[in-house]
């Protein structure tokens, strides 16, 4: 192993998060105490867990904790774990890059504001970083559990473009991390000060933080430093204290620390279980969705504890999919100690766990939603669309799900979600049985689609879903108490007892007078089109293209090209409007060349009005310049 001092640069982004914390975090800067105490209560909990199956990692210093320790006169603040410590490489890879998915969409969110970055800087975690707030040089000495003590190692840096890295002798396992204060930090030489930033931010940790005893004094009133420590936080698991003895203020920064966030939590559930399984669960809504809420590997938010004993983070199976934006603790008092991510796989107590904590999480959401329309709001433009994966995910919640989900309609003159199925139902028309709905890629793309023109006449609201996932929600919600969901793009309109005996009259007229039309039209586009004819869902539009009620929307068919997934050929129906004067042109037209022109531009403009993509824009340019030639001759 080489001992030679090495000088290594930052990655960019540390660079860039660097000084975008030191301007943008000055004014809550005690947060980096709470910061690095937390790393090390982290450390420390994984060198607890490692020691179960390998307890000469404890060495001879069984008993954890964090010290922290000041140097008035070096002007030096010293955090200190006996926790796992770290080698040389995970030196370079923890402290010397950001290996955190979603630090390009973090990036790319920065505005240059400071009050909005230093949110972001929350909502991205800024773990040992923040020590440049209040120190222009840190110096981290540490060794990891079970390694000799010549393979500590000393990584120093004074937070501009690079840092050292040496290796060093180190008689005990973990991490010293000593802070070189700048000018006007001295409030964090201060016992009085420190201990107070400990009890605020720091009380929950579950492991001893220890400072020296305060100070006393001489007969001649010179300071006598103690050498002796005392813990200054209650040193209990937070999670394990009744609900009685702690504080909301407690609770949120218990989350800040378990979730590395840098907002409050919108709600919170504590509570133990009893009975077959016996676990204790706190489990929080965040405020702020992270940046790599929809990366593929990213992974869970749940810590797992058994018996107080942490077991393993970013437990998997113990929240779904769905609801991965979940953060929390579960304490287990029956599961093996050495339990494995295998076993959890496969025991019937962590499903029991699982399904009794989605029930919990869901009835914080039934809370909010009942109680506290704005905190509501603030979940659903965060987590809405994540929410409604499960309602193909989880067939046992479905129902409850249904009733969380918020959409668009055009009831309400805006593109904010704040729809519920049971808000369209209660706004239901005399005799109407059915949800009507349609999908879209854009606000704009629906509520201007030609299909929610007979909507719109006989003043029936239409749902307007315009997220990627909608597609998939409609495919596993067919219906909400007792109403079926119905696309308007799909399939023969179907108005119900909302069609009085005139409609239908009009519409076999309509369909009768059209004959010739519709057979003429069917010709000119040969096989573009499954069939061509007459509707009166159209008031203002000359046509509109619809799918088989059974088939795959026109939306969902984008989607998947767009995923480069291979999809059917699909051929729509055009239905045009007898009325309108375009289609009336067309009608009376002579020329089979001219009734071709605006045949196809029919299509194309049904097509374009939905959001599809013309297959031959070239062609559709030159039929509309000649068109407008003839017409201006």
């Amino acid at each position: 192993m080489s001992a030679q001092k090495e000088t290594l640069g930052f990655q960019t982004e540390v660079k860039q998060l660097l000084q975008l914390m030191i301007h943008s975090l000055y004014s809550n800067k005690e947060i980096f105490l709470r910061e690095l105490v937390s790393n090390a209560s982290d450390a420390s909990d994984k060198l607890r867990f490692e020691a179960i199956a390998q307890p000469a990692l404890l060495e001879s210093d069984p008993e954890l904790k964090i010290r922290i320790a000041f140097d008035k006169d070096a002007r030096t603040l010293t955090i200190s774990d006996n926790g796992i410590g770290m080698t040389r490489a995970e030196v370079i890879e923890h402290i010397g890059t950001i290996a955190k998915s979603g630090t390009k969409a973090f990036f790319e969110q920065l505005t240059g504001d400071e009050k909005k970055d230093a949110s972001l800087i929350g909502q991205f975690g800024v773990g040992f970083y923040s020590a440049f707030i209040v120190a222009d040089r840190v110096t981290l000495t540490t060794r990891r559990a079970g390694c000799p003590e010549s393979e500590g190692v000393r990584w120093e840096s004074e937070g501009h473009g690079e840092y050292t890295l040496e290796n060093v002798d180190k008689a005990t396992r973990g991490t010293d991390i000593v802070l070189h204060l700048k000018d006007g930090m001295d409030e964090f030489l201060n016992d009085w000060r420190l201990r107070q930033i400990v009890r605020t931010y720091s009380d929950h940790i579950s492991l001893p933080i220890e400072m020296q005893k305060s100070a006393s004094f001489d007969e001649d009133g010179k300071e006598i430093v103690s050498e002796e420590f005392e813990a200054v936080n209650q040193a209990s698991a937070l999670w394990s204290r009744s609900k009685s003895e702690i504080s909301d203020e407690q609770y949120r920064e218990f989350y800040k620390h378990v979730a590395h966030d840098f907002t409050d939590p919108l709600a919170w559930s504590h509570a133990r279980v009893e009975g077959r399984q016996e676990y204790t669960e706190l489990l929080y809504i965040p405020a702020r969705a992270p940046f790599d809420l929809y990366e593929r590997e990213r992974k869970q938010g749940i810590k797992l504890y058994v018996r107080r004993v942490f077991i393993m983070e970013d437990a998997q199976k113990l929240m779904p999919h769905y609801l991965r934006f979940v953060r929390g603790v579960i304490d287990s008092a029956d599961l093996p100690l050495n339990v494995s991510r295998e076993i959890l796989q496969e025991s019937k107590d962590i499903d029991a766990i699982r399904a009794g904590c989605v029930k919990k999480v869901l009835g914080l959401l039934d809370d909010l939603a009942a109680n506290d329309a704005d905190k509501y709001k603030t979940f659903w433009s965060e987590f809405g669309q994540v929410l409604k994966e499960g309602v193909g995910e989880d067939f046992a919640n479905k129902a409850r799900i249904a009733k969380l989900l918020r959409f668009v309609s055009t009831h309400e003159d805006s593109a904010e979600p704040v729809v519920s199925l049971a808000d369209y139902i209660g706004r239901m028309k005399e005799g109407q049985d059915k949800i009507y709905y349609i999908t879209a890629d854009s606000y704009a793309a629906a509520v201007g689609s030609p299909h929610l023109e007979v909507f719109r006449k006989k003043g029936v609201e239409v749902l307007l879903l315009i997220d990627r996932v909608d597609e998939w929600v409609t495919a596993s919600l067919t219906e909400f108490e007792g109403k079926a969901l119905v696309s308007v793009a799909k399939g023969e309109l179907d108005l119900g007892a909302l069609e009085d005996e005139a409609d239908k009259a009009a519409q076999k007229e309509a369909e009768e007078s059209a004959r010739p039309l519709v057979e003429r039209v069917k010709t000119l586009l040969g096989e573009q089109v499954q069939d061509v004819r007459a509707t009166l869902r159209l008031t203002d539009s000359p046509a509109c293209l619809v799918v088989g009620e059974n088939e795959m929307s026109s939306h969902l068919e984008r989607l998947l090209k767009q995923a480069g997934q291979d999809v059917p050929v699909s051929r729509p129906v055009l239905e045009v409007n007898p009325e309108h004067m375009l289609v009336k042109r067309l009608a009376s037209e002579s020329d089979d060349a001219r009734a071709a022109d605006l045949a196809h531009v029919l299509f194309d403009q049904a097509l374009l009005a939905e959001g599809g993509k013309l297959e031959d824009p070239a062609s559709f340019v030159k039929r509309i310049n000649r068109l407008m030639l003839e017409l201006s001759a």
